[in-house]
């Protein structure tokens, strides 16, 4: 399984937002607790449905979202 198989998303769960195979933990919970300082182990102590691969996952599914190609259109004359 690679690390964005790890990420689901279902119409009925989580409003069809990105989540840890198929739990009800977001991507952005992880990314949040994440963000805020949280270390791995304190996530995986608080959650222990996630394993230390999902956290991994969260990340790489997050920079594969945010890496789009940026396209300049001249300014009109």
């Amino acid at each position: 399984m690679s690390l964005i198989d790890r990420i689901t998303a279902e119409p009925g769960k989580m409003g069809g937002r990105p989540c840890i195979r198929g739990l009800r933990i977001r991507v952005t919970d992880v990314l949040e607790m994440l963000a805020a300082g949280a270390t791995q182990q304190e996530i995986l102590s608080d959650h222990p449905d996630l394993e230390a691969e999902d956290i991994s996952a969260a990340l790489a599914y997050a920079a594969e979202r945010v890496d789009h190609p940026v396209i300049m259109i001249p300014a009109a004359e």
